[in-house]
């Protein structure tokens, strides 16, 4: 494998890594919400840094969205702005490494809230 070629495809971990560690959310978390099939194995080679076409980081971004969406109140969602990849890839345009988090403590630790129901049937994932 040459040298060149991997670095010109692996930018290390990225912010998305970060904002699934402060959200508390998995890997699985992604995965099992995602309306798009995403796979176990795309979310991480997304979070270890390795290239993605655009239409993956969008698929990411969505999916990051509706893992978040789906376990915040009404009154949090009032106030919640979507993610786009310029906030969890630092290879995508427009990443601003002082805006990585446009919500703030608004979507620290989820994990330990369940997905809402009504945000389960409207996937159409209902339990």
């Amino acid at each position: 494998m040459n040298p060149a070629h991997s670095d010109e495809r692996d930018f290390g971990e990225q912010p998305l890594a970060k904002l699934l560690d402060f959200c508390g959310l998995s890997h699985h978390d992604l995965v099992e919400v995602s309306p798009e099939q995403l796979t176990h194995k795309q979310v991480q080679r997304a979070t270890q840094g390795r290239r993605l076409t655009l239409k993956m980081k969008q698929k990411l971004a969505r999916t990051v969205n509706f893992a978040i969406w789906g376990r915040l109140t009404n009154d949090e969602r009032e106030t919640f702005q979507e993610y786009f990849p310029k906030h969890l890839f630092n290879y995508s345009k427009g990443f601003d490494p002082a805006n990585l988090n446009p919500n703030g403590d608004q979507v620290r630790d989820l994990a330990g809230r369940p997905l809402r129901r009504d945000f389960l049937a409207e996937l159409g994932k209902d339990r």
